[in-house]
């Protein structure tokens, strides 16, 4: 996977990527693999798992896709078994797939909040990366050292509206990444997670970009002049993946061009708050 700015800093190395066949998984997975990492493309949508898998070969890297569901423990257990059945062993796992179509559809306030979609999001987002790490952590003691990387979110910073489900099942991460890095820290396997915030994939693309849509409204509360892409979160996966972060494990490292460094209300806020000093306010 020929690329001038690549260094082989995973040179001989194994990755797992979860949702990989889209989105920022698929970024992930190819820039790994430009690094000289072997990666699996794990996905419940195994027609795009083959055809991500396909992209990477094409272009040079060596990659194999995998099918499994978040929500079967022994799905989770078979895809790591595969992968050290196909590589030879695992050093690094990030666990990015999300039930992020049930949140986006059906997740809500507390009040009126659907039980089922509760109980599917913990068990997919919560359960399903607490199982595949718990799996990967005997594959990586075997090699000497890992990385596992989550992928949490802003949602689990703060709370909001709607989303209850996924904000809180993305907390839970959050919380069990900081137990796996205590209780494995010893044996060179380090746990991080990465929080994006709004990340503007190709499929979201067209509802971002449009003039004085959501995009806007979005990046007046940013502190960079643009939203998120997919190698933004790609590229902090590597660093964690790779030996330059071997002195990092238990953190939460936000990705969201520091819109959770803003105060909630200072955006709105600061126009009136500056006429109301200047004594230009009419009201």
């Amino acid at each position: 996977m020929a690329n001038a700015d690549a260094t082989g800093r995973l040179a001989g190395r194994v990755a797992i990527i979860t949702g990989a066949a889209s989105g920022i998984g698929a970024t992930t997975a190819e820039t790994f693999a430009r690094e000289g990492c072997s990666v699996i493309v794990a996905d419940i949508n195994g027609d795009g798992a083959d055809a991500q898998a396909e992209k990477i070969r094409a272009e040079g890297g060596e990659a194999c896709a995998v099918q499994f569901s978040l929500d079967e423990p022994e799905s989770i257990r078979a895809l790591i078994a595969r992968t050290v059945s196909i590589y030879g062993g695992l050093d690094v796992l990030h666990n990015n797939a999300s039930a992020t179509h049930l949140s986006v559809s059906r997740d809500s306030d507390l009040e009126h909040l659907d039980l089922d979609v509760w109980d599917a999001l913990i068990r997919a987002n919560l359960r399903g990366t607490m199982l595949a790490t718990k799996y990967a952590v005997p594959e990586m003691r075997r090699r000497g050292k890992g990385s596992i990387i989550n992928t949490s979110s802003g949602a689990s910073m703060a709370g909001g509206s709607s989303f209850t489900s996924y904000g809180v099942s993305k907390a839970g991460i959050n919380a069990l990444t900081m137990y796996v890095a205590v209780q494995h820290g010893k044996e060179s396997i380090r746990c991080n997670a990465i929080a994006p915030g709004l990340i503007v994939t190709p499929n979201t693309e067209s509802t971002y970009a449009a003039a004085g849509g959501p995009g806007d409204l979005m990046l007046r509360h940013h502190l960079t002049p643009r939203l998120g892409r997919p190698e933004d979160v790609a590229n902090l996966a590597l660093f964690l993946a790779s030996d330059e972060a071997e002195f990092i494990t238990g953190q939460v490292i936000c990705v969201d061009g520091g819109i959770g460094a803003v105060q909630a209300f200072n955006a709105d806020m600061v126009d009136f708050m500056r006429a109301l000093a200047s004594g230009d306010r009419t009201d």
